[in-house]
């Protein structure tokens, strides 16, 4: 189904602008070995061999966005400190816009430091202030969005909410009218705080957690029918257009409120699943810009999304090895 397909919407990811809005942040990994264990407490000592920052967050989603060869940009609210700098020090190294951050005296720059050995992660340390916007700082957000989607005027704007403060209810609602003003669709990887204010999106994202929590129910024995009624809650409650869910080993389920798809997972190596749901909105954000049928937006997603599961760390998608692995899972007939 998809292969016949696949190079013109590869070619066209590369047509694209994209608005990437939401909680951005440094990830900071300290890569080292254990050899013993600590004489002050039962904790294993780190020599660290290598320390690497990159970015993450909604960054990591624009990082996503580049790889499929769109142009990006991000619109953000970051403290007024040296943090700061460095995160634009990584969106220039990225060849990444750092135009739209805003500097703010009211909060620090989200910072979450990796601590990984042999492969595993053995600590994560977070340096955040997760309090909502203040009204300044959401008066500056949305007068700089508004300004970046009348200059830029993207074909997709993605919100990719990590809790930390930025999506708030009235930046979701004021960034969600802008859009609809200017016919512009939006892809949301919400979290759990403000789950239910994404009222008329196009495209909603939870992963299973999430939409369990958002909607305060259990799912029943029978998986596949109580999801669907699920997912047909989640659609009364926002009025949103499609709705994709991540199921970690399961798949993936999408549906517009009239067909309803259920792909499984793919055999995959996993290493580390952090990153993953960035991957999948990105792909998944791109593929609703070019108004592709709700299989192909699945499949694509679904794939994009184990595939950087097989490396450590926050990584984003590579755009060739996406393609390859979709022309080998989808053969022409």
């Amino acid at each position: 189904m998809l292969t016949p397909q696949l190079p013109e919407i590869f070619e066209r990811f590369r047509t694209l602008r994209v608005v990437v809005l939401g909680d951005v942040m440094i990830d900071n990994y300290l890569w080292g070995d254990v050899k013993r264990i600590s004489p002050e407490a039962p904790v294993p000592v780190v020599s660290v061999t290598q320390t690497e920052n990159r970015l993450g967050g909604a960054a990591n989603v624009a990082l996503n966005v580049a790889a499929l060869g769109a142009e990006v940009h991000v619109c953000a609210v970051v403290g007024n400190d040296d943090k700061a700098v460095l995160l634009e020090e990584c969106f220039a190294k990225s060849g990444l816009e750092a135009g739209a951050l805003v500097r703010s005296d009211e909060r620090p720059t989200t910072v979450k430091t990796r601590i990984i050995s042999d492969g595993q992660h053995l600590l994560r340390v977070d340096q955040e202030n997760t309090h909502l916007l203040s009204d300044d700082e959401s008066v500056k957000l949305l007068a700089r969005l508004e300004q970046l989607l009348n200059d830029v005027k993207p074909h997709v704007l993605i919100m990719q909410d990590y809790n930390k403060g930025v999506l708030t209810e009235k930046v979701i609602e004021s960034a969600t009218e802008m859009c609809r003003m200017r016919e512009i669709p939006t892809a949301v990887d919400p979290k759990k705080d403000q789950f239910l204010s994404y009222r008329g999106v196009d495209l909603f994202k939870p992963n299973l957690k999430e939409l369990r929590e958002g909607l305060n129910l259990a799912l029943d024995t029978d998986f596949e029918v109580s999801l669907q009624n699920a997912m047909s809650a989640l659609h009364e409650k926002l009025g949103n257009r499609i709705s994709l869910v991540t199921l970690s080993e399961r798949g993936v389920a999408i549906t517009d409120n009239e067909r309803f798809e259920h792909l499984p997972a793919h055999d995959r190596k996993i290493i580390d699943v952090s990153g993953a749901g960035d991957t999948v909105i990105s792909v998944a954000a791109l593929c609703l810009a070019l108004n592709l049928d709700l299989r192909i937006i699945a499949a694509l997603s679904n794939l994009a999304g184990g595939l950087v599961c097989e490396q450590v760390g926050v990584v984003p998608i590579d755009a060739d090895h996406l393609y390859n692995e979709a022309c080998l899972l989808h053969p022409a007939r």
